[in-house]
Parts: structure tokens; sequence; C-alpha cells
């Protein structure tokens, strides 16, 4: 059950503190995927979570609906909230804690908006004020439902949020705006213990001019998500499924993440990541997932790392993308996958943490974030520097000569690109 949201393990002779690491699984209800909260069956839940238990992991994130949850404006299903209390206290009774994901928002593919903010009534999500008061008071509601539960981790604004941008034009100033204001909200009625956070996929980091920053990614919230995709910017048909680029993805994401953060000692949660097909073969799935888990392990004030997804999409559902069916640690029929039993045995083992003393200058405007990205210069050369042997740490060029920032960072030499 959670206690602190990040706390340190023991060492041995002359180590640096290791972080107690957290290893869990988005949860995807294996009957019905998240349609299923429309007849929501905890018989099935309770079979899914024995199934991602007894694998080792320790928690789940989860995710209801916002056109269940919220279907009018100023209209919050009680029912539908119970229903989400319900499920985090079958995965207390698993052993599981659990993170809980309010607005959604966007899932696999898929949008999800009540239908106030649709057609007739279209409302901008991110700039109309109206919406946002309703998206704050929905926060808010699940705060007060959750605040209790002893294995709540916390609240998490909603999934990939920046997904909405391209029906919901926005500005970095007008996003700053609507996460500060439903970032407060969902702290009004939580423990000062339980986490609030929010997540962003990949163009928040990589993509020009985005109106989701790296900035708000990294300075707001108790900790910085990062979802390091291995289709982001092309990376696995870039490089292959075996590359350097691709194994050390997620490692690579944490300390990008880390850059930006004002406080050097702000944690990094992989909270997605996973080995979407054909991008990562299934032959391939397993090395991935180890080679995944170890090198991010290795990173400094790592929160943990949260596998997408638990069970793959039934094909009985159509219209997915065809990665979206393969990325279960579970298939369709709750049997354990190969790459289920690689990711146990990753968590399993015992992880170090790998200080990094050299770092690698990023210098990029908003305009040309996609250096950092799979491509882009900076990112190769960052690789470049992985494969030959150095665990290069990243550091924004502004902070490059501060000597206080470095030496808290525990970084004694900096190198800029060639």
């Amino acid at each position: 059950m959670v206690v602190d949201t990040f706390t340190e393990g023991k060492t041995g002779p002359g180590e640096d503190p290791i972080p107690t690491l957290r290893f869990g699984v988005n949860y995807t209800p294996r009957r019905g995927w998240f349609h299923s909260w429309h007849d929501f069956d905890p018989a099935h839940a309770r079979e899914d979570l024995a199934q991602i238990a007894g694998l080792g992991l320790d928690h789940v994130r989860i995710f209801h609906l916002w056109p269940l949850l919220q279907p009018n404006r100023t209209l919050i299903r009680r029912t539908a909230v119970d229903q989400l209390v319900h499920l985090v206290d079958l995965a207390g009774e698993a052993g599981l804690d659990v993170l809980v994901d309010g607005v959604q928002g966007h899932l696999s593919s898929f949008d999800f908006y009540p239908e106030w903010t649709r057609s007739w009534h279209h409302r901008n999500v991110f700039t109309d004020q109206e919406a946002i008061t309703a998206q704050a008071e929905l926060l808010r509601t699940l705060g007060a439902a959750l605040a209790d539960r002893p294995n709540l981790i916390g609240l998490q604004l909603g999934n990939e949020l920046n997904n909405l941008v391209e029906h919901n034009p926005v500005t970095a100033d007008e996003v700053d705006h609507y996460l500060d204001t439903l970032l407060a909200a969902a702290r009004e009625q939580l423990p000062p213990n339980r986490l609030v956070t929010h997540s962003a996929y990949d163009a928040a980091w990589y993509g020009d001019d985005h109106p989701f920053t790296p900035e708000a990614s990294a300075r707001k919230g108790d900790l910085t998500t990062v979802h390091p995709w291995v289709f982001s910017g092309d990376c696995a048909r870039r490089y292959g499924p075996r590359s350097p680029q691709v194994l050390h993805l997620a490692e690579y994401g944490a300390e990008l993440a880390k850059a930006y953060a004002t406080d050097p000692a702000r944690p990094v949660w992989v909270q997605e990541t996973g080995a979407p097909e054909p991008h990562i073969p299934a032959a391939d799935a397993p090395q991935f997932a180890r080679a995944t888990v170890r090198n991010a392990a290795e990173c400094d004030g790592l929160w943990g790392v949260t596998w997408w997804c638990s069970h793959d999409v039934d094909r009985s559902l159509a219209d997915y993308p065809e990665l979206e069916y393969t990325l279960g640690l579970f298939d369709s029929a709750g049997r354990a996958k190969p790459i289920a039993e690689a990711f146990a045995a990753a968590i399993a083992e015992p992880h170090t943490v790998q200080l990094r003393d050299t770092a690698l200058v990023l210098d990029c405007t908003p305009g040309t974030r996609s250096v950092s990205g799979p491509g882009g210069a900076y990112f190769e050369e960052w690789m470049r520097l992985r494969t030959e042997g150095v665990r290069p740490a990243v550091v924004l060029a502004e902070r490059a000569e501060d000597q206080g920032y470095l030496a808290a960072r525990g970084i004694k030499e900096v190198v800029h690109l060639r």
C-alpha cells in the first residue's frame, strides 16, 4: 500500500542511495476494453487484476471514460464515480496500488468527448472557461471520492491530453493556464502524500512549437511523466527494433525530462512504454522489455516503469490500428505472453543507479525541438555516446555553465554537439 510516493532503499558501502522503484502496468480490461465501463463487472476486473499481481507488479494505472463520468457539463454521475472507486478497491484487494486518470480524453487512437463539447455545443476543452471549470469540478469530485483509499498513488489529469490539440487549438500560454487550473483542482481533496500529475505524448518533447511544452511536463505537477514510444519519430523503423536507439529510448526519455526540470531532484516516471507490432516484432518483444527496464532503472531519480498495457485488445472489436491489438502482457484470452515473463523477470532483478558525470548540452528553441527526437542531431549524438559506453546526462544550454546546478546533478563535464 502507498505510504510515501518516493522512498530511498538500502545501499552498500560507498554506493549512492538506490530509489525503491515501482513497476506496474496500464490496465486495459480484457473483456470489452474500456467499453466495459458501460456494464462494469467486478468479477471480470478481479480476475484481470489477479493476473497482473501474479507477475509481481505493484501498481496499475486506470482509466474511466469522460462521457460516462460527466455526460452534461453540470452533471457528474455518482454511479460512474462509485464504479471507479470500486475498481480501486478491487486493485487493493489484489495488493496493487493505483493511479487514477481523470479526464479521458484519449485512449489507443480513440477520443472520448462528452456530447456537451461537440457538434452544436462545441467547446474548446482547453480554452473555454466553462469547459475548464467543468473538468476541474470532475477532478475535485474524483479526489474527494478517492482521498481515503490507502492504495491510491494519486490522481492524473488525464491520458495524453495533448492528443486533443488537433480538434482544440491552443497556445502554450493557454495550456499553462489549463494545466495550472486542473492540477490545483485535483490537489484540493487529496492528502499531501498522494501524487497529482499530468501526461503528454512525445510531441511535447520532440514536436516543434507543440503547445504542450517540455517545461510544462517537467515543472508542473508532483513529478514528470514520460511516454517514450518506439513509433514516435519512426524510431524503431528508422533504426531497427534491436538497435541501441530503441533499447535505450526509455532511458533517454527519462534523462531528457530531467534536463527541463528546475528541481534537480524531481522524479521521473516512465509511465507508458510498450512493444507495438510490427515496430517491435513479437520475437523481439521479450528482449526489448528486459533492456527497457534495465536501462531505465539505471537513471537516478526514476520513480518507476509502467508498461502499456495489461491485456491485448480482442480482435472482435473493430477499427483499432493494428499495433493496438497486441500490446498486452496477456493475450485476449488472459494467457501470459512471453513478454510478460520477460518483464516479470526484469523487474525482479536488482537495479543499480548509474550516476552520470558527463552531460551532452541540448541547445534548441521551441521551433527546433525536433533536434532531440529520433532522427535529430542531438538524439543521434546522445545515442552514439551511449553505445560507446558513456552514460550521458542531458543539460540545457542555458544551464551548461551553472556550476551549482551541475554539481546538484553530479555533472562534472559538459560536452557539445560535434
